[in-house]
């Protein structure tokens, strides 16, 4: 398996992003690691699996933009609200569901152009016979 398996209750970060989020897992409620339920890619939905990074800092999101530019291009953070599609899968050995399991390596693009790393994976330790 390539990576570590993420379950409910893993930190994610996006690189424009102030401060971590957790991610939610929502696609997967039967497949468990460590007594949480193992995350799917599909677990990227805005704001129902991928929660808010404080403030978000990136030019690209179109209320930093204004905000900055009202403060007369003094770089103005606005409150993060992520726009995700779907995790890229790195490894599709383990499915879950017909969907590839999260693991720690996946990445997550936002359409302000961040990009969105596991930081913990939510358990320890997984086998894949």
């Amino acid at each position: 398996m390539s990576g570590m398996a993420t379950a409910m209750g893993a930190n994610l970060m996006c690189t424009f992003g102030t401060a971590p989020a957790p991610l939610k897992v929502t696609q997967n409620t039967v497949v468990l690691t460590e007594g949480k339920p193992a995350a799917t890619i599909m677990d990227a939905a805005s704001m129902t699996n991928v929660g808010p990074f404080g403030m978000c800092t990136t030019l690209s999101n179109p209320q930093v933009a204004s905000a900055t530019a009202a403060a007369l291009g003094v770089l103005t953070p606005q409150p993060c609200i992520p726009q995700t599609a779907s995790f890229i899968p790195t490894s599709t050995k383990v499915i879950i569901g017909g969907k590839p399991c999260l693991t720690q390596d996946c990445k997550l693009v936002c359409a302000y152009a961040g990009q969105i790393s596991i930081v913990v994976p939510g358990q320890t330790k997984v086998t894949v016979s």
